[in-house]
Parts: C-alpha cells; sequence; structure tokens
C-alpha cells in the first residue's frame, strides 16, 4: 500500500483512530533530507503494508497538527498505536535503518 497523505482535518480519523499502527513523515517540499528518504518511505510502505500504515503530512500546508506534537525539525517521524504517540525519529537515515527501527517499534 503506498503512503496516505494526512491534513489537519483528517490526523484524528486517519491516524489517531486507526485499526493498526500508523508513522506520520512530518515533511516539507523544501526539506532536502525529506526528499532523500521518501522514496525509501514509498518502499517500506509497501513491504510492511499489514503491519503498518506509513503517513506523510506537509507542515508548510498543515500547521496545527505539527505544532501541537512539537514537530521544530524535519524531517520527524512519529509513530502511533492506538491513538498514542509511542515512538519518534528525528533525521533522516539509510532505508534500512528505518525499517529496522519502524520493525523494532511494532
Amino acid at each position: 500500500m503506498p503512503t496516505i497523505a494526512v491534513t489537519d482535518s483528517s490526523f484524528e480519523n486517519d491516524v489517531l483512530k486507526a485499526d493498526k499502527p500508523v508513522l506520520v513523515d512530518f515533511w516539507a517540499d523544501w526539506c532536502g533530507p525529506c526528499k532523500m528518504i521518501g522514496p525509501a518511505l514509498e518502499e517500506i510502505s509497501e513491504e510492511l503494508s499489514d503491519k503498518v500504515t506509513i503517513a506523510k503530512m506537509d507542515i508548510m500546508a498543515n500547521t496545527d497538527t505539527p505544532a501541537n506534537f512539537g514537530v521544530k525539525s524535519i524531517p520527524y517521524l512519529v509513530l502511533f498505536k492506538n491513538g498514542e504517540q509511542v515512538a519518534h525519529k528525528l533525521g533522516a537515515a539509510p532505508k534500512s535503518a528505518l525499517k529496522g527501527w519502524i520493525e523494532s517499534e511494532l
């Protein structure tokens, strides 16, 4: 399953009320490291689609949710389970490191 786009208005339903874990990638179009990990997150989303949904939130178009979670730097990845934030990771990393981190937190 490809990554999904979430917005301030869809965040509650798409992330907090989701029936499986959701990893949210807070990103922006001008962010070089965000662009670097984007393709890896798309691949991971396909590979782990039965275990986790990977969502992307553009912090420039959606300012309320990032502010609520204290996002100050990007890329910022937050894993939610049962509507609760359970893990977070700041910065870019190779695909293998990202996938390993996600799997270890699921």
